[in-house]
């Protein structure tokens, strides 16, 4: 079997089944408190015999997901052939509206004859960003089970900017947990950097 024939052709399917799989096995409570609770092995010396508060372990293992994505994307998505088709698209839709606000049929059914092939490039791109989902998720999920397996054993509390101190299990933004929105927060703003360090494009 070409593997990568194979991947090429199903990838999008594969990952969209491992993220259902993702969320089946969180609602399973000992397949979740077992994978945690394997983890705890080698996180749980971080919080006893170093002293790291749990609040910033969770911007650690934040940092860590979003290098791990970031590099993950750097290689499996092709930031320039997607830039070069967004501003091709772009153009797209600027010759269209301008030949339908100037009524030019003749030019708006050379480019209807055009839209289709335009459309299923940015259909394929948008699939390509779906594919390095699977490996993404083999790390961050296991991390996600370990915090739900540690929060459960902890009181620690945070203070954040303009919601006040709360406990990590507190709902702080509609059924949202601190922790998550913590998590959330340190994960997009060190993301950035970390993108930005590692020079990987986007559009």
């Amino acid at each position: 079997m070409d593997f990568k024939k194979f991947w090429n052709d199903y990838s999008l399917w594969i990952t969209f089944g491992f993220m259902f799989l993702m969320m089946w096995a969180y609602t399973v409570d000992w397949l979740r408190q077992g994978v945690g609770s394997a983890i705890d092995a080698v996180f749980a010396p971080l919080l006893i015999t170093f002293g790291i508060p749990f609040y910033i372990l969770i911007v650690i293992l934040s940092a860590l997901t979003g290098l791990y994505s970031s590099i993950v994307q750097k290689y499996t998505i092709d930031y320039d052939k997607m830039t070069d088709s967004q501003e091709r698209m772009k153009e797209f839709q600027k010759e269209y509206r301008e030949a339908q606000l100037s009524q030019d049929e003749k030019k708006i059914k050379k480019l209807d004859a055009k839209k289709d092939r335009v459309m299923k490039e940015q259909l394929e791109l948008s699939q390509q960003q779906f594919k390095p989902m699977t490996y993404i998720l083999v790390l961050s999920v296991p991390i996600f089970f370990w915090l739900l397996y540690r929060l459960a054993q902890t009181t620690t509390a945070i203070t954040m900017p303009y919601l006040g101190t709360h406990s990590l299990s507190d709902a702080v933004i509609w059924i949202i947990p601190a922790w998550i929105f913590w998590y959330m927060m340190c994960s997009i703003t060190l993301s950035q950097v970390i993108r930005k360090a590692l020079n990987i494009g986007g559009v």
